[in-house]
């Protein structure tokens, strides 16, 4: 048994890990900013699983907190990122990038070597592209640093409680018979499920041939936007009708919702993000982690709950 820390377990993605971890023998300790956000970490998990989880508070954008968070801790996996903000990029470089950093110097310091970084798939430090230079600094960072690291890049992740998934089904219940899709519709995912991901964590945890290597995760195909949405209404029962939109149209109003802090379904930056594939290699996780990644195809029925009612099928 080996004593985890997760940074940002009350998150979408730590929600599958956290269980998968605990179901794998180990100890998992869950960063929290909030005793609040660590309540959510527990009270989601089935209630035999709660006793096994700690929850200690500290926060990756204030470095201070981060030494007792690691006391006694054997590994990190750091899960803590936001993938849009209203500052023009300025907190997905302080959340993303200086809370990687921040996390790194705290593992150095305190002597804890491994540590399994979640980047992502298809990002590149490019100055207008705010989330994807925010990630790629990050993974700088960690590929730099004396620690043993393993890199994790997955795509689009799909299952109970995600956030992509879930907008679009949330556009189509108020769609008027219509669903946009930005531009053609051409841009190409590789989504995978959530659970497969943790799966993966675990297995790299594990593994020491997966330190020092960074691997693209993807499901087992790759899908188009247009697709997405086609599923998606087909896991609801609807019938839209899918409509190309300009990106211009569709920026000018995500930007006049960003101005006055109004949400909106899709960020400026995400749709910038867009002129970028975010697919990488079918044949990464079957022969590299020993299981083949789940379709996506008939698997999006949790998408006929509100997101607030779904729930992690391991936890």
């Amino acid at each position: 048994m080996s004593i985890i820390l997760v940074t940002g377990a009350s998150g979408f993605v730590g929600s599958h890990l956290v269980p998968a971890l605990a179901a794998g023998g180990h100890k998992v300790v869950a960063l929290a900013r909030t005793p609040a956000a660590g309540a959510l970490v527990t009270d989601r998990l089935e209630p035999a699983r709660r006793s096994g989880i700690e929850i200690r508070i500290g926060d990756v954008t204030r470095p201070d907190t981060l030494a007792p968070a690691l006391a006694g801790i054997d590994a990190v996996v750091h899960l803590v990122a936001i993938p849009r903000d209203f500052s023009g990029g300025a907190d997905m470089r302080l959340v993303n990038t200086e809370g990687t950093r921040a996390i790194v110097a705290a593992m150095e310091a305190a002597g804890v070597h491994r540590l399994v970084h979640m980047g992502a798939l298809g990002v590149e430090d490019v100055p207008d592209l705010h989330y994807a230079s925010s990630k790629a600094k990050a993974e700088l960072i960690v590929r730099e640093s004396s620690l043993d690291w393993t890199v994790l890049r997955p795509s689009l992740q799909f299952g109970e409680g995600d956030g992509f998934f879930n907008i679009i089904a949330g556009l189509v219940r108020i769609s008027p018979g219509l669903v946009p899709v930005p531009g053609n519709g051409g841009a190409r995912f590789q989504p995978i499920h959530a659970a497969d991901v943790a799966s993966v964590v675990v297995r790299a945890l594990a593994d020491p041939t997966t330190v020092g290597h960074s691997y693209d995760l993807g499901g087992p195909r790759y899908w188009t936007y247009k697709e997405i949405t086609s599923e998606i209404l087909t896991a609801l029962g609807k019938k839209r009708l899918i409509v190309p939109m300009p990106v211009a149209m569709i920026r000018l109003v995500a930007g006049s919702a960003e101005l006055v802090h109004l949400p909106f379904p899709v960020a400026t930056d995400q749709l910038r993000q867009l002129r970028l594939d975010n697919i990488g290699p079918l044949d990464v996780i079957e022969p590299t982690f020993g299981f083949a990644p789940r379709s996506m195809e008939g698997a999006l029925g949790y998408l006929g709950m509100r997101q607030r009612d779904q729930t992690p099928l391991s936890g």
